[in-house]
């Protein structure tokens, strides 16, 4: 069985359709999807419809801390102060072009997946199983990964998003893996990243896989559709952090 874990589209369906024609030409099974759907890009309409007409057909989708800005607003002490006032802009003008009902799937998606497949236990989520908005780093202790994500015991895979740095690392025989952005990477490689586990017979694998697009015509839409904040451009180009 192969299991396509994707997380942090951020309204940017071109990323989003290069992941999910990759996903198909590998064979995937199952589709995953860990948050941050809409907010921060050029399309969150499009963004949120093609993410259920994948829920339609099979796929899990939960809820990320951009899903809940969306819903009802970015809060003081969420993001660093420099930033709140531009990024407030972006969440109006972001939930401003979805529908009432598109704000209410957001609202209503769950935290956390828990999966047995062939033997082999999954915990996803977000950031971490218990917080929205908490970020565990790559090069985070084992303490720190133990006791903020791997708080389930009877696991064998952790996948979260969030941080869109993806890695994998293994520790006391289990697996912590991170997918990754589709939409806003920030590791210097302006490709789209998703996590793919193959599992057989209690027995699994894990890769990274980086998908090639045109960077440029998805930053080039953030221009097109007058997005307030035109600073996104060069985080899609150049795949690199807004917050520096």
């Amino acid at each position: 069985m192969r299991v396509a874990f994707l997380s942090d589209i951020h309204g940017n369906v071109g990323a989003l359709d290069a992941v999910l024609a990759d996903v198909r030409k590998r064979g995937v099974d199952r589709i995953a999807v860990l948050g941050d759907i809409a907010y921060r890009g050029a399309e969150p309409t499009r963004a949120v419809e093609k993410v259920r007409e994948l829920a339609a057909a099979g796929a899990e989708v939960i809820q990320g801390n951009a899903d809940l800005w969306t819903v009802r607003g970015v809060e003081a002490g969420e993001v660093p102060d420099p930033f709140l006032e531009i990024m407030r802009r972006e969440q109006e003008w972001t939930a401003g072009r979805l529908t009432a009902d598109q704000v209410r799937y957001l609202e209503e998606l769950p935290e956390d997946i828990f999966w047995d497949l062939e033997g082999v236990r999954i915990h996803a989520f977000h950031a971490t199983p218990t917080n929205l908005f908490t970020a565990v780093l790559p090069d985070a202790s084992a303490e720190v990964l133990e006791g903020r994500l791997m708080v389930k015991p009877a696991v064998d895979v952790y996948v979260y998003g969030h941080i869109h740095l993806p890695y994998v690392r293994y520790l006391w025989g289990k697996c912590v893996v991170n997918t990754g952005s589709v939409g806003l990477p920030f590791d210097g490689l302006p490709q789209p990243s998703y996590a793919l586990l193959e599992v057989e017979a209690g027995r699994f694998r894990v890769t990274l896989e980086r998908v090639p697009y045109d960077a440029d015509r998805a930053a080039e839409r953030l221009r097109q559709v007058d997005y307030p904040n035109l600073q996104m451009m060069r985080v899609i180009r150049e795949a690199i952090s807004p917050f520096g």
